[in-house]
């Protein structure tokens, strides 16, 4: 199963309630605190995260099996955990970024 998660768009404006992932160089906001399921990325100099992450908007979608939804894609990033009980991982479409999300 495949269900529409969020929309992560880039952006250098500091928001409340960010969290920051001290790896990927990165600021967070919670889409589910966003009447519009938006997530804000805000990337630090030197973010090891790819260029398209940073620079453009992604759509995000939770899956039942990330490795099954990976498969026969372009992956842009593997899969890692960001934070405790979720793993993520980017593929591109068409050069444009997509997530896919599983709990753990």
């Amino acid at each position: 199963m495949k269900q529409f998660s969020h929309i992560g768009i880039p952006s250098n404006v500091v928001r409340e309630g960010e969290t920051h992932l001290e790896e990927a160089k990165l600021y967070v906001t919670d889409f589910a605190a966003s009447e519009n399921k938006i997530e804000w990325l805000r990337f630090e100099d030197g973010s090891p995260m790819p260029e398209q992450l940073q620079t453009v908007a992604h759509v995000a979608f939770m899956v039942d099996d990330l490795d099954q939804a990976l498969e026969g894609q372009e992956i842009l990033l593997e899969p890692f955990e960001p934070m405790e009980g979720l793993k993520v991982a980017f593929i591109l479409e068409d050069g444009a970024p997509v997530e896919f999300m599983q709990e753990m």
